[in-house]
């Protein structure tokens, strides 16, 4: 029964974020006059497919990834010709056609899509849950917190120069940090002070620590609601692109990247983790792992790499301070290339979450 439950999981909440992104797509593109050939959800072979006015919807078996195919994107259209013979013109709405910014807009939907998506899961979360203010609750003996002059009751609001809205945002700090002084700044009876920290390397954890334990709940309504829920998708945000430049910079190593057997066997164990304290608080759990997987997906697609719609953006603000777009040709070219280059890297991450099941 546990193994169905997660993959019952899996495949809604892959299924909500990849329906979000393409839906993003399809919707600015019918707002261009760009035709949309196709919409389809998942990999692999169709298992249902439907056509109604001048698109085919398709569900494929793999629940994972999707696609949005405009008339005549990659130099194809949907009569099989090319456009030149007079007898056969380019049928109307061909994603080529469109003006520069809309299509630069129909590509940026997608990542927009998820994160607007992460916003609007976020206000179930909060709702629930509460909001997690970045105030003391405890502190450690011996840790650097204590001689630094932190209080329990404290609340952090600056770290390292960052704005601090979220206890999460504090933890993050703290374990990326990598060590380095930290300036903290905190509110204390409606007064602001500042002091410095020294993280303390744990060698049982490998990981550093300020020594305090940190978060308390508010119930959040109204405006509360909102400004909380938009914090949420902050801090996703924030934790992935600060992860991303970890991992280019060479303090995390692409073994520790996960694919989808990697993020259903970490659904598996947050259901396990969850499960004692009721349905409820497992489904808030699941509905946080779809907002932390909608705000990776969309920036993840926002790199300017090829075969992902940052590299299609790039090309496309090229096209824009050159006057005229590169040559369809050499873009395809390096999309494909792109393409190869991320199924490689997709059958890499593949070997890493199935080696990491059997180490366990």
């Amino acid at each position: 029964m546990g193994i169905v439950v997660t993959i019952i999981a899996f495949v809604l909440i892959f299924g909500v974020v990849v329906i979000s992104h393409e839906l993003g797509h399809f919707l600015i593109a019918k707002m261009n006059g760009i035709k949309v050939v196709q919409f389809s959800i998942g990999m692999g072979p169709d298992i249902i497919k439907y056509t109604k006015g001048e698109t085919k919807y398709v569900l494929k078996l793999l629940p994972i990834g999707g696609a949005c195919m405009f008339e005549g994107e990659d130099g194809i259209y949907s009569n099989d010709q090319n456009g030149d013979d007079q007898n056969h013109p380019k049928p109307e709405g061909a994603f080529n056609d469109a003006n520069v910014w809309s299509r630069i807009a129909t590509v940026f939907a997608g990542p927009f899509f998820n994160i607007i998506l992460a916003f609007l899961l976020s206000l179930i979360v909060v709702g629930f849950a509460g909001g997690d203010t970045p105030t003391i609750n405890s502190l450690i003996e011996g840790y650097p917190a204590e001689a630094a002059g932190l209080r329990v009751g404290d609340m952090i609001t600056k770290m390292g120069g960052e704005r601090i809205y979220l206890s999460n945002e504090v933890t993050l700090a703290s374990a990326l940090g990598g060590g380095e002084p930290l300036e903290i700044e905190y509110k204390r009876d409606g007064q602001k002070y500042t002091t410095v920290v020294t993280p303390q390397f744990s060698e049982q954890d490998n990981r550093y620590y300020i020594g305090f334990t940190i978060g308390r709940t508010i119930q959040c309504k109204g405006f509360d609601l909102i400004k909380y829920s938009a914090y949420e998708v902050r801090y996703w945000l924030k934790a992935t692109v600060k992860s991303l430049l970890m991992l280019v910079q060479g303090k995390v190593s692409v073994n520790e990247l996960s694919g989808p057997v990697g993020i259903a066997t970490m659904i598996d164990e947050t259901i396990e983790e969850t499960k004692p304290y009721g349905l409820p608080t497992v489904v808030i759990n699941m509905i946080n792992f779809a907002v932390l997987l909608s705000v990776n997906l969309g920036v993840m697609n926002l790199l300017p790499l090829p075969a992902l719609d940052g590299g299609r953006l790039l090309f496309m603000l090229i096209e824009v301070v050159r006057g005229k777009p590169v040559s369809p040709e050499k873009e395809g070219m390096v999309h494909f290339i792109g393409f190869v280059a991320l199924m490689i890297l997709m059958v890499f991450v593949l070997y890493n979450d199935i080696a990491r099941i059997f180490v366990k």
